[in-house]
């Protein structure tokens, strides 16, 4: 066994790593960038050197960088983790160069597996069902046009190494090809340093459905089920889970088989995952293969108990794997989702920012593997991932159900987040009943998704819950010492609630047999009992037994409230105050209409257009690359080019002023 290992990555997966080798009694070292210093997984780690640089190619996919860490620490290993170099053969090569062992597969197999191309080739010789097209590397947008011909629209355009959606474009035509091609060249360039792309069929309606398999150096190869990774958003998965409810059986058998052949034709050895499209009458093609560990692999080790990292590590040393195919057992339900930082009523923006307030939840049927602590920060040098949320149950239902809850109870301040678009999500029906494709997100979320805008399924517990704050608040107030004898302050208990659309009027009395809270609403009773403390931004409460949670934000009278994706503001009024309020003159809104806003924080990689020139609806205006990802932003509407107010190169904050249009 190892007594040293060096983990060649960073974040969540970095931490995830140093959890199992500390299990194990193995000591680890973290590489780190510039900006990483203070990082969770530099902390975390027994020892760390700073191989410099702020961007991933000046630091972690620089394999140089890593190689000189390697030789330093004297470490026995390295694991690569997923992204970066873990599918980068020229590293595993050079691991094995300096007398280091490579924690992950063959570099033969990388080689020929982690090439989406080659590895198209050999499961095609090897009787694997695959997608049409994607046999030759595309060299220009003119080869791209003539390919995408002989396939047939619509047609993908895909990196031909690494993963994660990174470098991955769908053309319905020509025009979108011409628009995506260069970017799925730019992101695959950036991402792993390979500008190599391929073209093959995009099958409509598809499920995304992967299987894990894990083989020792002894020629041990089993499956550990599949996983369901539908849920995507451009090309990146966003919830998955295990087991997939469009599994039966047979096709779990079928797909597993033809994993485990593709697998033993490379002579792979460690964790792997086969990633199929499954069409709706459960035909299935080969995809690609992950030769290393996937972000998704807790949903597999809550169902099965295996630890996918110990394996890794224990098959790298030598052992053998030490658990046959009729150990492998499936118990329960799980299901993951990834807590990105973007803003969700910004189409999926990235966003940047220091975490000003971090709690995650905790218990037993709760697993977070996160990288960031409160204080953090999310740079826009690296992917957006703050952390992975997953849950388990004994079935499916229960498991959305603690996944709701539980995304309630995860507060993250400072950045935007998709932690309301992710809970509106499980909140679908076709989600519930298990009825979606790949397609599920631009489907029912094609301009994104706004909390504050979101169908509000339990606005009288909103109405009620806002009385119950306001009133404890009006309690404290009332028991400040020193106030003038004769002069105490008396609590009112009715009270005005008004949003946007509502004002209702509310009565609130303290049960002091029950201990409870009876509030009056539309002539309904609804009884409280919450253990909240005046200040804690979480919130639960039991509403005529039925438990809730919320976030709560104050500003004065003014309570923001978050539940189930839905976030409400509303104002607490004693019945004067109600009536000035109702007197206030709106604040006039400031017309930006005219003027091209950045809608992210990010590096701006390309002006597309000069002062006066014309513009029409859906052409292009510029690029701005954010966290490994290039975003065109393309004309709401015909307009004339009036000014440019930045230049190539330039770092933009958002709602920064790009371009100024002429008005009409």
């Amino acid at each position: 066994m190892f007594s040293r290992i060096l983990i060649a990555n960073r974040g969540e997966i970095a931490c995830r790593i140093i959890k199992t080798a500390k299990k194990l009694g193995i000591k680890t070292v973290a590489v780190c960038s510039d900006i990483d210093l203070d990082s969770p997984h530099v902390l975390k780690a027994d020892e760390f050197i700073n191989i410099g640089g702020s961007s991933s190619a000046e630091s972690y996919l620089d394999i140089k960088k890593i190689i000189e860490a390697l030789k330093t620490s004297d470490a026995d290993a390295v694991h690569p983790g997923y992204g970066f170099l873990s599918e980068n053969v020229k590293f595993s090569e050079e691991v094995n160069k300096v007398g280091k062992v490579f924690i992950g597969p063959p570099s033969k197999a990388i080689s020929i597996m982690g090439d989406k191309i080659e590895s198209k080739k050999v499961a095609f010789e090897s009787g694997v069902s695959v997608v049409p097209g994607g046999l030759e590397i595309i060299s220009s947008i003119e080869h791209a046009l003539d390919e995408s011909k002989k396939i047939g629209y619509p047609v993908m355009v895909k990196a031909s190494a690494g993963g994660g959606g990174k470098g991955m474009r769908v053309a319905f035509n020509e025009k979108e090809l011409k628009e995506n091609f260069s970017s799925a060249i730019n992101e695959a360039k950036s991402s792993f340093g390979d500008d190599r792309v391929f073209i093959e069929k995009f099958i409509e309606e598809p499920r995304h459905i992967e299987i894990q398999v894990f083989g020792d150096k002894f020629q041990n190869i089993i499956h550990l089920g599949e996983r369901e990774c539908s849920i995507q958003r451009r090309h990146q998965k966003v919830i998955e889970e295990a087991p997939s409810v469009f599994v039966d059986n047979q096709l779990r058998e079928k797909m597993a088989m033809q994993a485990i052949s593709l697998a033993k034709t490379v002579g792979y050895y460690s964790a792997g995952t086969v990633e199929f499209v499954v069409d709706k009458n459960k035909n299935f093609y080969f995809l690609e293969m992950n030769t290393r560990l996937q972000v998704e692999h807790p949903v597999t080790e809550l169902i099965t108990g295996i630890d996918l990292v110990e394996l890794m590590i224990k098959t790298a040393a030598g052992e053998k794997l030490g658990i046959s195919q009729n150990d492998v057992s499936f118990n329960g339900w799980a299901i993951e989702s990834r807590i990105y930082a973007e803003d969700s009523s910004r189409n999926f923006l990235p966003s940047i920012g220091r975490l000003t307030r971090y709690i995650e939840p905790k218990s037993k049927n709760i697993r977070i593997d996160s990288g960031v602590v409160e204080g953090s920060e999310i740079s826009m040098y690296y992917d957006p991932m703050i952390s992975k949320l997953s849950v388990y149950a004994k079935n499916r239902k229960d498991a959305i159900q603690v996944m709701t809850n539980t995304l309630d109870r995860y507060l993250i301040d400072g950045v935007k987040t998709n932690r309301d678009f992710l809970s509106n999500i499980f909140q679908k029906d076709d989600f519930i009943n298990g009825n979606f494709s790949t397609n599920f997100i631009s489907e029912n979320y094609e301009n994104g998704f706004d909390s504050e805008k979101a169908e509000i399924r339990n606005i009288d517990e909103f109405f009620a819950i806002a009385t119950f704050i306001h009133y404890k608040y009006m309690l404290r107030a009332a028991s400040i010492s020193n106030q003038v004898k004769g002069f105490n302050r008396m609590i009112e208990s009715e009270w005005n609630v008004i949003s946007k659309n509502h004002k209702i009027k509310t009565k609130i009395i303290y049960n002091n047999y029950n201990k409870s809270y009876d509030i009056l609403l539309n002539k309904k009773y609804f009884k409280i009992k919450s253990d909240w403390k005046i200040g804690f931004p979480l919130l639960s409460a039991l509403v005529d037994n039925k438990l809730f949670y919320f976030e709560v934000g104050r500003n004065g009278p003014k309570y923001t409230l978050t539940h189930e994706s839905s976030k409400v503001e509303l104002i607490v009024l004693s019945n004067k105050h109600a009536e000035l309020n109702s007197l206030m003159i709106p604040r006039k809104k400031v017309d930006t209409s005219n003027f091209l806003l950045s809608p992210m924080p990010g590096l701006l990689a390309s002006i597309l257009v000069t002062k006066g020139q014309k513009v029409q609806e859906g052409e292009s205006l510029a690029v701005i690359e954010a966290m490994k990802m290039e975003n065109i932003i393309k004309a709401e509407k015909d307009v004339i080019i009036k000014d440019i107010f930045c230049k190539e190169g330039d770092s933009l904050e958002v709602d920064q002023s790009v371009i100024e249009f002429e008005k009409k």
